[in-house]
């Protein structure tokens, strides 16, 4: 019977001080995960025309939207559209497509759809290259990058897609 008491009192005595760990352990710390719209409305920007559709939500307080939308700029074409949805100016843009950060990149297609995307800074490199592969698919082959290239179905084709 004393061992059954001894036996009891170390189980209480454990869970007591399995309750007080897990009260103070520190909380993971929290991961943003950033929102990228799947879909536009391509009459929501001037440039709808256009097979590919190339939009930079920014920012006039962002320091590093500037950089990006002159790297964006650049491709507009007669095949790609490029535009700007700055916040304050059209700040019902960022509300509609829910836009949590900026600069965010998305490269829709004819239909709206989304097929790239970059949250953040992006090289002239990776935004250039991302075009080229969706308007001719296979002109990367070899290149181990997916170029922020979301798959069929809005699956991320990897980590590239944000950087």
């Amino acid at each position: 019977m004393d061992r059954l008491v001894i036996a009891a009192g170390l189980v209480a005595i454990i869970v007591v001080v399995a309750l007080l760990l897990r009260r103070t352990a520190p909380e993971p710390p929290t991961q943003k995960a950033w929102s990228v719209p799947a879909q536009l409305d391509r009459e929501d920007f001037p440039d709808h025309s256009e097979e590919w559709l190339v939009v930079v939500f920014s920012s006039a307080t962002c320091a590093t939207c500037a950089s990006v939308l002159d790297k964006a700029a650049v491709l507009a074409s007669g095949a790609v559209g490029v535009a700007e949805a700055e916040y304050v100016a059209q700040r019902a843009l960022h509300d509609r497509y829910r836009i949590d950060a900026v600069p965010t990149v998305v490269v829709a297609d004819g239909e709206g759809v989304v097929r790239a995307s970059f949250v953040g800074p992006v090289t002239a490199t990776d935004l250039w290259a991302t075009v080229a592969e969706l308007r001719e698919p296979g002109v990367l082959d070899g290149v181990d990058c997916d170029h922020g290239v979301v798959e069929p179905g809005g699956q991320d084709a990897g980590p590239a897609e944000r950087s």
